[in-house]
């Protein structure tokens, strides 16, 4: 299968550079698989198709502030890194640019307070990058970095809070599920209140899910790996939905990554945690997914494929072109879909 197979035209005006608020007035696209209708909503209206018993999957993750601008001892011009995934107490997994300039030995300063020196390049071009300082990581990343936004985004965000989902808890993504982003508090506590769990897992969100396919062959593209999460509790929801036939819905693709990573063929969820590199493309077997709530994917990206073989190439595309007639917003502050 061909990359180039999942390529659609996508008008630049579209891509969103800007959250909507309230967050559930964004636009929703509902398809259904079955009866292969497409549906124009809003995200608050994702509750009429949700069902009493339903399973809602969320990823729990939360964003840090992961862009660091410095510049190289004793040089001017800025670069920039990306923490990615962290390996130790001082060593974390970067993306870096320029990456010409920053070869392994390189020390770069980003404050009086921090400053790293790059320990050794990886394979696909990140870097393995040791930090300085003295007190807390953490505590002098939050005065340092900026909220990673992705490069499409042009605009500055003036609240960096909705750039996390509302149910955001735990540390460690680069980047935000962004599918989460739709729901309020409000809207969770209806959704509860209809009979639906809500249940939580983590996936912190790495170079694996918004690094571009550059293989011509879907088959040869390698994913990397990103930490993830299940508890018991989890688990044992979602296996008990899936013994009574009731449906599991995941939010986001991070979610649907994590649930089938750690399912086995006969569709029984094991709680625990790890890292996975899971890639998810035509034709695949869900094991615990029955349905996906979803923002609108680049083309050629394996978020498209992960959609692709949910519902179908052909139709994947033939949604997303309806999407573009219609006038949706795309990317990480778009609109959603349904996918039933």
């Amino acid at each position: 299968m061909k990359t180039s197979d999942f390529y659609y035209d996508l008008p630049e005006e579209l891509i969103a550079q800007h959250p909507v608020e309230p967050r559930d007035s964004s636009r929703l696209l509902v398809i259904d698989r079955k009866k292969g209708t497409l549906e124009d909503k809003h995200f608050y209206d994702v509750i009429d198709y949700l069902r009493e018993g339903d399973v809602l999957v969320i990823n729990n993750t939360k964003v840090i502030p992961a862009r660091l601008i410095g510049h190289r001892k004793g040089l001017t011009g800025e670069v920039e890194f990306l923490l990615l995934k962290r390996i130790d107490y001082t060593k974390w997994k970067c993306l870096v640019r320029p990456g010409k300039k920053l070869q392994v030995g390189a020390e770069v300063e980003f404050s009086p307070e921090l400053s790293a020196v790059v320990r050794e390049r990886g394979e696909e071009g990140e870097r393995i990058v040791e930090f300085l300082f003295d007190g807390v990581f953490e505590d002098i990343l939050a005065r340092v970095g900026a909220m990673p936004l992705p490069p499409y985004i042009k605009e500055k965000l003036k609240d960096g809070s909705r750039y996390q989902t509302v149910y955001s808890k735990i540390d460690g993504s680069a980047a935000a599920p962004t599918a989460g982003l739709h729901f309020t508090e409000q809207l969770l506590e209806r959704i509860k209140e209809k009979g639906v769990k809500i249940v939580e897992v983590l996936l912190h969100v790495g170079l694996s899910t918004f690094r571009p396919v550059k293989a011509e062959n879907v088959e040869e593209h390698k994913m990397h790996e990103e930490y993830f999460e299940i508890s018991p509790q989890a688990a044992e929801e979602i296996n008990a939905a899936k013994q009574e036939g009731r449906r599991v819905i995941s939010v986001g693709t991070t979610s649907v990554r994590t649930l089938e990573s750690a399912a086995d063929r006969k569709g029984h969820l094991s709680a625990g945690s790890g890292n996975t590199s899971i890639f998810i493309y035509p034709p695949y077997d869900f094991k615990i997914v029955d349905a996906l709530i979803t923002n609108f994917h680049l083309p050629e990206s394996t978020l498209l494929m992960l959609v692709s073989a949910l519902m179908g190439r052909e139709k994947a595309l033939a949604a997303y072109k309806h999407a573009v007639e219609e006038r949706y917003r795309f990317f990480s502050f778009g609109d959603a879909c349904l996918i039933l």
